[in-house]
């Protein structure tokens, strides 16, 4: 079992925190990557109840805020929901995936996750007028 490093990045050049989540598997594909990574954010969201959601996309029915997602309602987050939007988040250019140095460019790309290895979520921002 290891130790995968996710961290949020923008083209803005704005770099999160990293956090650690355990994977067992050594290969996985992105789109089992994704829905475990937004699983353990929905998971740690329902067991806190914190004000704003830190998330990798945006939950339906939410604001965005400087820091996260803050909920209209306060309500549960359904995980199947949640990692579907980021899925298609991902396969409309919302966001790029690099591990180690290598971008993953497709869902069902397997990849190699070593001991240690970080995964970046770079999301993108719309240039003005573009």
């Amino acid at each position: 079992m290891g130790m995968v490093t996710f961290v949020d990045e923008t083209t803005a050049g704005s770099r999160g925190d990293g956090w650690g989540l355990e994977i067992a598997e050594e290969r996985l594909a992105l789109r089992e990557l994704i829905r475990r990574r937004v699983c353990h954010e929905v998971a740690e969201y329902q067991s806190k109840r914190p004000e704003v959601f830190r998330g990798l996309v945006q939950p339906e029915g939410a604001e965005r805020t400087l820091d996260g997602y803050a909920l209209r309602t306060p309500r549960r987050i359904d995980p199947e929901k949640q990692t579907e939007l980021a899925l298609r988040a991902f396969e409309r250019n919302g966001f790029l995936v690099l591990v180690g140095d290598r971008q993953i460019t497709e869902l069902d790309e397997e990849m190699d996750l070593p001991l240690g290895v970080e995964v970046t979520f770079l999301k993108l921002v719309a240039l003005v007028g573009g």
